[in-house]
């Protein structure tokens, strides 16, 4: 699915392509350990398609920034690290 049409997608249709979305890469990764697994770039085409979707997400404003880092956030004062 090309990023227009994921932009032009209502935010819960967008939700329910998610959901499905990461439960094909749960599967995926059963077939991968298992061997089973033909075509080895579907799990990476997956798991764009869910980084894509959340992008848009974010941009509406349906999901929160991602968190940041530990090492980014201030140490608080009178706790030792």
């Amino acid at each position: 699915m090309k990023i227009h049409e994921l932009r032009e997608m209502p935010t819960e249709e967008m939700r329910r392509e998610l959901r499905e979305t990461t439960r094909a890469i749960f599967n995926l990764r059963f077939q991968r350990e298992t061997e089973k697994l033909e075509k080895p770039a579907e799990l990476r085409r997956a798991k764009k398609h869910v980084a894509r979707i959340l992008t848009l997400l974010r941009e509406r404003g349906e999901v929160g920034p991602a968190a940041p880092a530990a090492a980014d956030q201030p140490a608080e004062e009178g706790k030792a690290p």
